[in-house]
């Protein structure tokens, strides 16, 4: 076994052959991973920096003294990772019209391509390293992650922020070479399985503390974080950000750093506050900037630590998702949609807000604005990308008023970050697809918002709900023929077929005829017992039909709820 540090220069010469074995499960990274692949490269692109990737483990496969290949090396692990860096370099090559670097780089002497792919997508690689057109490939019969990838790729890089031999340079891999008679899956279990990886907490606690500072360690650190069961196991809980899951207090010390990185005091570089942005670095950067920034001094952080930590654990609570939310605007609507929605890049303007907006009114203003503009956003569709710079740039800005986060949005009018109008909102709710996470969240916060605290059926948590497709996708089954199916099969889908409801229901009732979705059937429940005391349904569950003109009503009815609710 040789273990080392390597670029992609070493990883790809002119006589390596890497195969993935043929029976390997396919490719299975998906946008959320394109994305932040692509931001990796745009990071190593600006900072000029060397960015560890990841491990690979190659192990010694057979050379067939017939052809000219004269170093085969299977992949154990890495599959994903070489087989998107493959496609990113395709799509770049192609669109910076250098096509022939790419060849030059991944093409053996014997003209096949460096990397084989196995029995699931050996055919749309190909497809995807024959292409020659700087544009997506239009193959309906063979659509696979691959083909979706370079599409991906192709759609969303922008050359002036990619530079080809930077990124070749600066990105580095420990590759494990494994003999031909060394066990790779215990090589694999053991590096994949075994061992627990410390957390940024841990880290910073080690740093920030030496063998002499027990009794600083004992009255600034274990009464916020270690003081007891119940402490521990708050800041122990994870959920879900993006494509990864993140404890608490990891997430404390990125939001909480983010507050120092974005104080004008300091002026951070912009170069710095790009490499600052990377929570897989924060260790680092927090070294960084104590150092660079604060001239060593770690006082500057350590000095508000306890105090901020304090507010972060009154302000926010996973929990909340399984608690009924109140009707006012506050911190309880916000935390269901930071940790319902997964908008978590809201976490550290809002750690702001509760430092530095004393007033209780002015926050519940300014919390109104936020659910209002993320909500809107979230019915229409909207990208979440550039959340991340736009709730920063309000910390940078010190926005501690409605008034002026009003400004500071309306100045993103026509960008990616605009506000979405009342013509967008009410096309969003007639038109726009969501995912059901998302479609759950609106009708259930508006469900909220008509919930009268004298009302004889309490609401639920927001976990405690499922969506339900009132029209069921699979209504050619009982719901007899209609002149426009295509029609039919859109409207289904938007916002004025979809409800919320206490329990999934029954295949057998889902899929039935009206009267068997409204009644059940036998032991199992239909609409009306899993509906009650919504008011959201009240109307619905009156309805002896239910067609295209019910859905368009509803999603009217819904329309001007959403308009009062979330109005800006």
């Amino acid at each position: 076994m040789n273990a080392s540090k390597i670029t992609i220069k070493g990883i790809f010469n002119t006589s390596r052959k890497l195969e993935i074995p043929f029976y390997q499960r396919a490719y299975v990274w998906k946008e959320e991973q394109w994305e932040r692949f692509l931001s990796d490269m745009e990071l190593v692109t600006a900072t000029k920096k060397p960015y560890f990737i990841g491990s690979i483990i190659l192990k010694a496969g057979q050379v067939n003294t017939w052809d000219e290949i004269t170093d085969r090396k299977i992949v154990v692990d890495g599959q994903q990772r070489l087989t998107t860096l493959l496609l990113f370099f395709k799509a770049l090559c192609l669109k910076a019209n250098i096509h022939d670097k790419f060849d030059r780089d991944f093409l053996l002497e014997n003209d096949e391509i460096a990397l084989s792919t196995g029995i699931n997508d050996c055919d749309a690689f190909d497809i995807v390293m024959n292409h020659k057109e700087a544009s997506p490939i239009d193959c309906k019969s063979n659509v696979t992650n691959i083909i979706n990838a370079f599409n991906y790729f192709i759609s969303n890089i922008d050359i002036n922020k990619l530079d080809r031999i930077t990124i070749q340079k600066n990105l580095e891999f420990v590759c494990i070479d494994l003999d031909a008679g060394e066990d790779e899956q215990q090589v694999f279990d053991t590096i994949n399985s075994l061992g627990v990886k410390l957390t940024t907490a841990e880290l910073l606690k080690n740093y920030f503390y030496s063998k002499n500072d027990v009794s600083s360690f004992n009255s600034n650190w274990v009464p916020i974080f270690e003081n007891d069961d119940e402490t521990k196991e708050y800041w122990n809980q994870e959920f879900e950000a993006g494509s990864v899951k993140k404890s608490l207090i990891n997430e404390f010390f990125d939001s909480y750093f983010k507050l120092f990185v974005n104080d004008v005091a300091y002026k951070v570089s912009t170069e710095d506050k790009i490499l600052y942005g990377r929570s897989d670095k924060l260790f680092n950067s927090y070294k960084d900037f104590i150092s660079n920034y604060c001239n060593g001094n770690m006082s500057v952080v350590l000095d508000e630590l306890a105090d901020t930590a304090r507010i972060f654990k009154e302000t926010f609570d996973p929990g909340w998702t399984q608690k009924c939310v109140s009707n006012e605007y506050g911190i309880e609507r916000i935390n269901t949609i930071i940790f319902g929605l997964k908008n978590t890049t809201l976490i550290p303007y809002v750690l702001f807000i509760e430092k530095n907006v004393l007033d209780a009114n002015e926050k519940k203003s300014m919390y109104q604005l936020l659910e209002s503009y993320i909500m809107r956003r979230i019915i229409t569709k909207e990208s979440t990308k550039n959340y991340n710079r736009l709730f920063q740039s309000f910390i940078a800005n010190r926005i501690t008023s409605k008034s002026d986060l009003l400004k500071a949005l309306n100045d993103n009018s026509g960008n990616t970050t605009s506000i979405p109008s009342d013509t967008d909102l009410e096309k969003g709710f007639k038109e726009t697809k969501l995912y059901n996470l998302q479609a759950r969240g609106v009708i259930y916060l508006i469900e909220t918002s008509l919930r009268n605290p004298k009302d004889s059926t309490t609401l639920l948590g927001f976990d405690k709900y499922s969506l339900e497709h009132l029209m069921p996708k699979k209504w050619r089954n009982k719901w007899g023929t209609v002149a426009n199916e295509e029609e039919r099969d859109r409207i289904l889908l938007t916002l004025g077929n979809l409800a919320i409801i206490t329990q999934s229901l029954n295949a057998s009732i889902r899929d039935g005829d009206w009267t068997t979705k409204l009644k059940g059937k036998n032991s199992n429940p239909g609409l009306i017992s899993c509906s009650s005391g919504l008011k959201t349904m009240t109307d619905v569950v009156n309805k002896k039909i239910w067609d295209e003109t019910g859905i368009s009503s509803r999603a009217d009815w819904l329309i001007s709820k959403a308009k009062k609710l979330w109005k800006i």
